[in-house]
């Protein structure tokens, strides 16, 4: 028997019980968690923002530790102390062959294939992101299982598999920043974290982050902003936001603008921070609801970028190794980034202080 957390449906309450997990089979790996990041993603999947099939065991920024393997397996043995990769790219597909495993048409499918049941094997259970990390133990396709670089403490590792990754791909892949440019941040929680360490390893300057609450100046500043602004009422958003920003970077706007937030009114304002010819980089995930506008004329006269980002445009198998030396040199704190350790029963109160804009990672020990 596992313990874990149980999204029984929708919008339903977490509940820590015990399930049934099967063995590996064929091309599998099951592993012990160490540890699991509380990603905006999750309560995502929790709320319907993003489908997940239930009963469903969330989580999906996490390490631990093989276990066991299946057949076929020649990419970690037990012992091996590994990364969880929510997004493995299979190889083969359209987006695959165009060196863009991030967009991988394949990545998602081990979410929507039943992995483990509750306790007495009566109900199926579902893996969130396909890897079900808000449990004791979990069973993945091994491409999902992606070895620890030596040297990075395993329960930290847990953040390397979606904050950081997401940070620091939205820096040096998606926004491509280069030394000396300005910077701002939307959006101080673990992601916002992550991506103003990457913006401060970058060399850039100045870097500002933006956030509702006040209290989260310092973790901004000790991640490497050097200005930090409170985004206020519905006038910050309709102009004074971009106002403010423009005036700390130059008088123009910001080189680059990363928006990790996911809802239109921050999109908007990173847009308009953004200088002309400037690059906007939207790495929030909002719901359909939230629609942004923007006109014709200004879209010619600006000639900014505005573009997506999925997973930081991350090849995580290129990308562990270098993260790993930012990390192993103290340039890149991942310790950082988290605000609260907790138990499985702690993750509805992590969701709840997401919602209010509270903290930075929430990081389940086990």
């Amino acid at each position: 028997m596992v313990r874990a957390a149980v999204l029984s449906a929708v919008n339903a309450p977490l509940q820590v019980t015990e399930i049934d997990l099967p063995a590996p089979g064929p091309g599998q790996v099951r592993i012990k968690l160490a540890a699991a990041g509380v990603c905006h993603s999750d309560l995502s999947l929790s709320n319907g923002t993003l489908r997940q099939p239930a009963p469903a065991v969330l989580g999906h920024e996490g390490a631990g530790t093989v276990t066991a393997v299946g057949p076929d397996v020649t990419t970690v043995a037990p012992g091996d102390q590994v990364v969880l990769n929510w997004a493995p790219s299979c190889g083969d597909c359209h987006f695959c062959s165009l060196a863009e495993p991030w967009l991988c048409a394949d990545a998602g499918l081990a979410a929507h294939s039943p992995y483990a049941t509750l306790a007495g094997g009566a109900t199926a259970l579902y893996p969130g992101l396909g890897t079900a990390a808000f449990a004791e133990e979990t069973v993945v396709p091994a491409r999902a299982a992606l070895p620890l670089p030596d040297g990075i403490p395993l329960v930290d590792a847990a953040l390397l598999g979606c904050a950081v990754l997401t940070g620091w791909g939205a820096v040096h892949h998606s926004a491509r920043v280069r030394a000396g440019e300005s910077v701002v941040v939307f959006g101080v929680g673990g992601v916002g974290l992550a991506t103003l360490q990457a913006a401060r390893i970058a060399g850039a300057g100045p870097i500002v982050a933006v956030d509702v609450s006040p209290a989260k100046e310092e973790l901004a500043r000790a991640a490497g902003a050097t200005e930090f602004v409170v985004a206020g009422d519905a006038a910050f958003f309709e102009k004074e936001g971009a106002k403010r920003i423009r005036k700390l970077t130059g008088g123009v706007g910001a080189d680059v603008a990363i928006e990790c937030v996911g809802r239109a009114e921050t999109i908007r304002t990173a847009w308009s921070a953004t200088r002309r010819g400037g690059r906007t980089t939207v790495v929030g995930i909002g719901g359909q609801e939230q629609q942004v506008t923007f006109s014709a004329l200004e879209l010619f006269y600006f000639g900014r970028t505005l573009s997506g980002c999925v997973y930081g445009n991350s090849d995580p198998a290129r990308d562990l190794p270098v993260i790993a030396g930012h990390v192993r040199s103290g340039a890149l704190d991942l310790s950082a980034l988290v605000t609260e350790r907790i138990g499985l029963d702690g993750i509805p109160a992590a969701f709840d202080a997401m919602l209010a804009g509270k903290g930075g990672r929430a990081l389940v020990v086990f």
